[in-house]
């Protein structure tokens, strides 16, 4: 789990430098996620990651794409502070496995495609149109070609489902495993995203 804390905070130094993020990240099994999928979504059946944004947006700073790609912090109003990246991503590991052989890749690859994808959503990125999953699937591609070329994924161990990872702070800010729990949110208060 460390080498995978480390990636995940890698993307998040990467796409807001100087933003604070509080993230936490949930490896599930095909039935917790199908769960929170029904319970959240009301859609039946697993899905691959689920997102919860727990940021308010309004008055809020964002994280916008550069013209190179790179994403730069930015404020709506004058005097705000810094972006807070603050939410949850739920992975589904069977669908990793499932998907990395779909897709001739390896589950570690897949575990951090999702991982990004999720990260992505919580910066606004959208994929319900196709020129915005366009957009979005080659943001996902060049962040994991970039963690690829600094992490050696094949390192990750098989994780068990129902443990997570928090990443908080910024530059200095502390990393440390949590337990499984629950989304934060209420069944009405649920902002989930999904791919």
């Amino acid at each position: 789990m460390r080498l995978l804390r480390r990636t995940v905070r890698a993307l998040l130094l990467e796409m807001c430098p100087k933003s604070d993020f509080d993230l936490v990240v949930y490896l599930v099994a095909e039935p917790e996620m199908i769960r929170l999928n029904e319970a959240f979504l009301h859609h039946k059946g697993s899905t691959d990651v689920i997102t919860f944004d727990y940021v308010e947006k309004v008055g809020q700073a964002s994280c916008l794409p550069t013209s190179g790609g790179r994403v730069r912090p930015t404020n709506d109003k004058q005097g705000a502070g810094p972006t807070l990246l603050h939410g949850e991503i739920f992975v589904c590991l069977d669908e990793t496995v499932s998907q990395a052989r779909r897709f001739h890749t390896t589950w570690q690859s897949e575990l951090v495609r999702y991982i990004v994808h999720g990260v992505l959503h919580l910066l606004s990125y959208d994929d319900r149109d196709a020129r915005a999953r366009r957009r979005m699937k080659g943001m996902e591609d060049t962040l994991v070609q970039q963690l690829a070329r600094q992490f050696d994924f094949g390192r990750l161990r098989n994780p068990e489902p129902l443990h997570g990872i928090e990443v908080r702070g910024r530059r200095t800010g502390s990393i440390r495993g949590v337990g499984a729990r629950g989304p934060r949110l209420t069944r009405g208060e649920a902002a989930g995203k999904t791919s």
